[in-house]
């Protein structure tokens, strides 16, 4: 638990640097976008590191399996609560306890800035699914906090 509090700190921080260092013209959706173009690149690497001594995935559903037991736990030190698929390409994770979002206050005014705290993660698990060649759009919606689900659509080419 002691190596879970810096990276909150760090992700915060990150957070408010790339905020504060927007100018004051910037939209709130290119900094949306620096923040995942972060965690896809941090994904990507994380990812690498992690399935070095595995055995190749059967399928799709493999693959989201394993981002939501041993990439989830690597991140976050827990599993994925539940894992949902439609078996059409579309998959959600909900974490009912969302590290990232436990900080803040479970008031609906906070709602609003919920989305810059989950922009890395989406960012993050669409570089863990592009290294290992699934291409993917990553959202991610909060409609209680800190609980949130990431809706992941696999495109197919």
């Amino acid at each position: 638990m002691a190596d879970e509090a810096p990276f909150q700190f760090l992700h915060s921080e990150v957070i408010e640097y790339i905020y504060k260092s927007a100018d004051s013209g910037e939209e709130n959706g290119r900094n949306i976008t620096k923040l995942e173009n972060m965690g896809l690149r941090v994904g990507q690497g994380l990812i690498e590191r992690l399935t070095k001594d595995t055995a190749r995935f059967k399928d799709e559903l493999d693959i989201m399996k394993f981002i939501c037991k041993d990439f989830w736990t690597c991140v976050f030190k827990k599993q994925i609560d539940n894992l949902r698929t439609n078996h059409q390409g579309i998959y959600v994770l909900q974490d009912n306890k969302f590290r990232l979002l436990s900080h803040l206050s479970a008031g609906k005014q906070y709602l609003e800035h919920a989305p810059k705290y989950l922009a890395f993660t989406c960012g993050l698990v669409r570089g863990a699914l592009s290294n290992l060649g699934v291409k993917s759009i990553v959202t991610a919606e909060v409609s209680v906090m800190p609980a949130c689900k990431f809706q992941v659509m696999i495109q197919k080419s």
